[in-house]
């Protein structure tokens, strides 16, 4: 293992945080170099947390849950270890696999004499055996079950719907209420649920640092309100001031297809929605808060639903987002990396190449290429992106509406709408890596350059690695249409950071009408 930065080195006691590319476990970490800690961060691929404000405060080091030599060099002097990775979606064998890593962990955290485990899993329902509960909480109960068999003294925290800005639950709920004034939908949004805010979520998560070594057991937690699915609704669109909602259950809309639903009307793809509405089939509701024993409540604690939606549509509608649910890697997307040798022996790498001069100054053009996607767009054809973001959800793709974290900023290993940032040299490069649902690999390259006159060049590569027969096919299928999709991005890009350099208040809408 190899560290990529080196600067948790404080006085305080250290602390591992798996799962730090994710939406808890990116916000956990600032959360505990703020109480004193110092913090290690394992990742596969380290170079996306380097952009976190966090990342100079943190040690990041390579490495993987499933891998037993690279935990145990994770865990190394470590004196709490954070488990907040789970294999959801990988494939039909996930439960396998995070049983397989969970007990790899929780073996090398006893070895290296770890002080305390701390995880967070599901809220699973009572009295409901574990062969009727979903994979989803049937596997998360399963990985609480071994780190506290593990001989290290463990607190398993066990919560329902977290809400908060960029939660998978807060966004689906969002969207759902916000988009439909008029809403089908199924039975299960009658069942009764216990949200809790993200907010009390990572108090506990910092709180369970510092509890006595004799404690090893689970602990509910929950906000102080338990509302139905519709009443989250309900209440979310009074909250937002948006009119009141119609919501008529069906009984035909199964978790199956209610999540082709949800995956259809929100950005969360239904490969995502699926263990979420699955989950929603039973009652889960904290049966106590024991936690508050070692955790006090400050005043103002647990924060109830209404607060909690007030507070994470303060930072969406203030773009200050810190890590959102598709931070994570989405289970099978590509992961490979650009190659970079120019003579890559690995296959065909098909390219396509835009250039244009453009008239302006660089950094008005890396501004138009550091704002693309999310709101917006591509610059180029808006009804082929869109169609092909259609086309990617209904084979079980993130589709086109993932947008951005942020409005104007983005740091490596963001995702932007079906692509990943996987290399940004602010100034200069935007490199972006598709997951969408492809024979093969794909990548998008924007740079913002200055040639030997001294004049502002925008440069442009489309790349696709084919996967067999059908990826070559793919590529000379859809080649015709390059002139008009990235020959029309590359002619918009320039000409929006021309007129953005000339214009006060540049218009927004060019590469919507396509001018």
């Amino acid at each position: 293992m190899t560290a990529a930065s080196n600067n948790g080195t404080g006085p305080g006691p250290l602390c591992l945080v798996t799962g730090a590319t994710g939406y808890i476990g990116g916000r956990l970490v600032p959360e505990l170099l703020d109480a004193g800690y110092r913090v290690r961060c394992p990742a596969r691929s380290p170079d996306r947390l380097r952009d976190h404000p966090w990342a100079g405060r943190a040690e990041v080091v390579r490495g993987d849950v499933t891998d037993p030599a690279s935990v145990a060099a994770a865990l190394e002097g470590v004196d709490v270890a954070y488990y907040l990775v789970h294999a959801l979606g990988s494939g039909h064998d996930f439960e396998e696999t995070d049983r397989r890593a969970a007990r790899i962990f929780g073996t090398r955290a006893r070895e290296a004499g770890v002080r305390r485990l701390v995880y967070l899993g599901g809220l699973t329902p009572a009295g409901v055996p574990a062969r009727e509960l979903s994979p989803h909480l049937r596997s998360r109960a399963e990985v609480g079950r071994i780190l506290l068999d593990s001989g290290v003294p463990t607190a398993v925290l066990r919560a329902a719907v977290v809400i908060g800005s960029g939660s998978v639950s807060f966004e689906m709920l969002r969207h759902l209420t916000e988009r439909l004034p008029v809403m089908v939908t199924p039975q299960w949004v009658h069942t009764r649920i216990q949200p809790v805010a993200v907010r009390d979520v990572l108090r506990a998560l910092v709180g369970c640092a510092g509890m006595p070594e004799e404690v090893n057991r689970a602990f509910d937690i929950g906000g102080p309100d338990v509302l139905t699915y519709r009443e989250m609704m309900v209440r979310y669109a009074a909250v937002a001031r948006l009119p009141r909602r119609v919501i008529v259950p069906v009984p035909l809309l199964t978790p199956r297809l209610s999540s082709h639903w949800v995956g259809l009307v929100t950005p969360v793809p239904a490969s995502v929605a699926r263990p979420l509405t699955e989950s929603l089939r039973h009652e889960v509701v904290c049966r106590e808060h024991d936690i508050a024993r070692y955790v006090p409540d400050p005043p103002g604690h647990p924060i109830g639903f209404d607060e909690a939606v007030r507070l994470a549509l303060k930072r969406v509608r203030e773009a200050d987002v810190a890590t959102r649910w598709s931070s994570a890697s989405v289970p099978g997307a590509p992961s490979d990396p650009l190659p970079t040798d120019p003579d890559w022996a690995g296959g065909s790498l098909y390219t396509d190449r835009r250039e244009r001069t453009v008239d302006t100054s660089r950094e008005s053009l890396w501004r138009v290429i550091e704002g693309i996607g999310g709101e917006n767009g591509w610059y180029s054809f808006p009804l082929a992106w869109a169609v092909r973001g259609l086309l990617d959800r209904l084979v079980g793709g993130v589709g086109l509406r993932r947008g951005r974290r942020d409005a104007t900023r983005l740091r490596a290993g963001d995702s932007l709408d079906f692509w990943r940032v996987e290399e940004i040299e602010p100034g200069r490069l935007l490199r972006l890596r598709a997951e969408m649902r492809l024979p093969g690999l794909a990548w998008l390259e924007m740079y913002a350059e200055t040639d030997e006159a001294g004049r502002t060049r925008y440069r442009q590569r489309a790349l696709f690695h084919p996967h067999g027969l059908l990826g070559h096919l793919y590529w000379w299928a859809v080649s015709p249409f390059h002139a008009v999709v990235f020959g029309g991005m590359a002619r918009n890009i320039a000409r929006t950071a021309a007129r953005a350099a000339t214009t006060p208040n540049p218009p927004s809408d060019l590469h919507i009408k396509g001018k």
